[in-house]
C-alpha cells in the first residue's frame, strides 16, 4: 500500500462505509479515503469470501457525496470532466488547438497525448455475420486507429463491423465520478441505439477498450430495477465481448504476414480486463500467434494508476503507480508494451520510454 494508511485499504474503506450506513457522522475525511480508491478490483480477485467490494464502494461514495457534497475546484473539475470527456466529438474539438502547438511544447506537457491519428481504412465488404463496435468517447477522440484496427480484424473473420449512430460513452466515466443518474442515462441511450441492430441479426457487441467492456457487461445489474430496460440490458450484457475474446474463440486463426519481425512484447493487462472481466492470457496468446515473445512481467495484478479519471483527480498517487508500473514492464527488456485500454495506454506512454500500443494495432499490422 503506497499511503501506508489502513483507511486506504479495502478493509478500512469497508469499515468507513459501514459507519456511514449505520448513521455515523460523515466527514470530508471519509470522502478523502474513499476517493483515493482506484476501484481496480484487485481485492475482489484475491478475496476468499467473494466480497463485491466495488459495489459496496459505489453505495458508500454516493451516500457520502449526498451528505458531504463537493466544494470549490473539486466540484468544478468533476463537472468539466463529466461535461467534456463523455462527448467524444466535443473532446476532440477542445484538443484541436492543443495539438496544433504540440510540436513546440515541452515533452512533459505532451507525453500522454498522442498525435492526431486516423482510424485508417474501414472495411467496405458486407458479410452475413455482423457485430457492433462501440467507438467510445476518449478513444474516439484520442486513438480512433484502435477501432479501425478492430474493424479490419473482424473483417478478416468475415464479420461486418457496425457502428450504431447514437451510441456514445458507455457510462463508465460518470460512474467513476459518482454521477449515477448521468451514467444510467448514457447506458439507456446506448441500449436504444444498439437494440434495433441486435433485433435485426447483429450477433454481439465488440469492445476495444476494456474499461467500456466491463461497464457494458454490468448493464444488466446496473439497470435491473428499471422495468423499461432491465430485460434489454441483461441481454446486451450477455452479448458483450472484448475483441480479444471474440478472436480467441474463432476457430480459424488469422494468417500472419510475411514481413512480421519477431519482437519481445510486454503485455499490461488493465484492471478492467484482469479483475473486472476475469480475462487473463488472451492477449498474450494473440500476440504469440504472430511469432512474438511475451516477456515476463512481475506483479501483473497491479494497476498502472490511470483508473478512469483517477490520474486527473489523484495525480500524486497516480504518478507513483505509473512510475512503478513503467519500471516493471520494461524490466525484462521488451521492444514495446501493449495494453487493452485507452486510459492505460496514455498512462504508460507517460511513464515509459518504450513504444506503447493497443494490442489490436499490433495484431492488425501483423496479419492479413
Amino acid at each position: 500500500m503506497i499511503t501506508g494508511s489502513e483507511l486506504d485499504s479495502p478493509r478500512g474503506r469497508i469499515y468507513l462505509i459501514k459507519q456511514v450506513l449505520e448513521g455515523a457522522k460523515t466527514t470530508e475525511l471519509t470522502q478523502f479515503h474513499l476517493d483515493r480508491c482506484l476501484t481496480c478490483r484487485a481485492c475482489e480477485s484475491t478475496c476468499p469470501s467473494g466480497v463485491n467490494y466495488s459495489e459496496l464502494l459505489e453505495v458508500g461514495r454516493q451516500q457520502v457525496d449526498l451528505q458531504v457534497g463537493r466544494r470549490g475546484m473539486d466540484r468544478l473539475v468533476r463537472w468539466l470532466l463529466r461535461t467534456i470527456i463523455p462527448r467524444g466529438r466535443l473532446l476532440k474539438f477542445f484538443l484541436t488547438p492543443f495539438r496544433l502547438v504540440m510540436p513546440v511544447l515541452p515533452p512533459v506537457m505532451t507525453a500522454r497525448l498522442p498525435l492526431e491519428r486516423s482510424r485508417g481504412n474501414w472495411p467496405s465488404k458486407t458479410h452475413p455475420r455482423r457485430m457492433l463496435i462501440l467507438e467510445g468517447c476518449a478513444q474516439f477522440a484520442l486513438a480512433p486507429d484502435i477501432n479501425g484496427a478492430a474493424a479490419r480484424l473482424l473483417d478478416r473473420y468475415d464479420i461486418t463491423p457496425v457502428v450504431a449512430p447514437g451510441a456514445g460513452c458507455c457510462g463508465a466515466l460518470e460512474r467513476h465520478l459518482d454521477a449515477k443518474t448521468a451514467s444510467l442515462d448514457a447506458m439507456r441511450r446506448n441500449i436504444d441505439a444498439w437494440w434495433p441492430h441486435l433485433q435485426s441479426g447483429a450477433e454481439a457487441l465488440c469492445m476495444t477498450a476494456s474499461g467500456c467492456g466491463v461497464t457494458v457487461k454490468e448493464y444488466g445489474r446496473l439497470l435491473a430495477d428499471d422495468p423499461s430496460y432491465a430485460k434489454k440490458a441483461k441481454q446486451i450484457s450477455e452479448l458483450t465481448f472484448d475483441l480479444a475474446e471474440i478472436m480467441d474463440r474463432e476457430e480459424e486463426e488469422l494468417k500472419v504476414g510475411d514481413q512480421v519481425k519477431p519482437l519481445r512484447v510486454a503485455v499490461h493487462n488493465p484492471c478492467t480486463m484482469r479483475h473486472g472481466q476475469k480475462l487473463e492470457g488472451i492477449v498474450e496468446r494473440l500476440v504469440e500467434r504472430l511469432g512474438h515473445t511475451v516477456v515476463r512481467v512481475d506483479d501483473p495484478h497491479l494497476c498502472c494508476g490511470s483508473a478512469g479519471t483517477y490520474s486527473i483527480l489523484q495525480p500524486q498517487l497516480s504518478k507513483k503507480l505509473g512510475e512503478n508500473r513503467g519500471a516493471v514492464l520494461k524490466a525484462d527488456s521488451p521492444d514495446l508494451i501493449v495494453t487493452a485500454n485507452i486510459g492505460c495506454l496514455l498512462q504508460l506512454k507517460k511513464y515509459s520510454d518504450l513504444p506503447v500500443r493497443h494490442w489490436a494495432d499490433l495484431v492488425d499490422e501483423g496479419t492479413v
